[in-house]
C-alpha cells in the first residue's frame, strides 16, 4: 500500500465522524486533492472504503464499511486459487514430486490448498462470532 494511501485509511479509520469527504481527507492530512483521489480509488477496489450518499451534500462521503476487513481476507481467495493452480502447474512441469523443484512446487501447492480450504470457513465463523456480539451490544 502506499504512503498516501495508508494515511487516508488511517484517518478513515480513526475518525470520529461516521463519513468523510475528499475536502475533509485534503485538510486533515494537508495532501492534494488528486492524493486523495487516487487513495480513496485504491481503498474502493479493495473493498476496505466505500462511497455513500449524504442527505443535503452533493460532495462524494467515504466510509469504511461494515465487514471491510473480512471481505478483503475474502478477495484473497483468488490469489490462493491462482498460487494453488500455479503450483500445480509447475509440479508437472518439474517432472513431479520427486525432483527438488517438484518438492517445492508439492509445498507450495498443498499450503495455498490448505489456506484456500481453511479461509472461508475461518471467516464464516467469524462474521458468526462477531454479529453474536453485536446481537449482545458488545461491539
Amino acid at each position: 500500500m502506499q504512503k498516501t494511501t495508508a494515511r487516508v485509511m488511517t484517518s478513515l479509520l480513526f475518525s470520529q465522524q461516521e463519513t468523510m469527504t475528499a475536502a475533509d481527507l485534503c485538510e486533515e492530512l494537508q495532501i492534494s486533492s488528486g492524493a486523495v483521489s487516487g487513495a480513496v480509488k485504491q481503498l474502493i477496489q479493495s473493498g476496505l472504503l466505500e462511497r455513500v450518499p449524504a442527505p443535503g451534500s452533493r460532495r462524494d462521503h467515504y466510509r469504511f464499511p461494515d465487514g471491510a476487513w473480512a471481505r478483503l481476507m475474502s478477495q484473497q481467495n483468488q490469489l490462493l486459487s491462482t498460487m494453488s493452480e500455479v503450483a500445480e502447474q509447475g509440479l508437472a512441469a518439474a517432472g513431479g514430486p520427486s525432483t527438488l523443484a517438484g518438492r517445492r512446487l508439492a509445498e507450495m501447492e498443498d499450503f495455498y490448498a490448505f489456506i484456500l480450504r481453511e479461509l472461508t470457513p475461518l471467516i464464516d465463523r467469524w462474521r458468526t462470532n462477531f454479529a453474536a456480539k453485536r446481537e449482545a451490544g458488545r461491539d
